[in-house]
């Protein structure tokens, strides 16, 4: 699986926002990795951040 993969499956598999180090924490990829792949993911409207920092799948 690729790194983007497993970071939409932790948010996908949360019931609460995840932030960078709790996703990182989670799927084992290093924090700048993971801030990268989110940066992506909200870009192509995957993921909102309703709150600083913090970020969920777009319902």
């Amino acid at each position: 699986m690729d790194n983007k993969a497993l970071v939409l499956e932790a948010f996908q598999n949360s019931v609460e926002m995840l932030d960078a180090k709790a996703v990182a924490e989670i799927t084992g990829i290093e924090k700048s990795e993971v801030s990268k792949v989110i940066a992506k993911l909200k870009k192509e409207g995957v993921l909102t951040s309703p709150k600083r920092c913090f970020y969920e799948v777009v319902k």
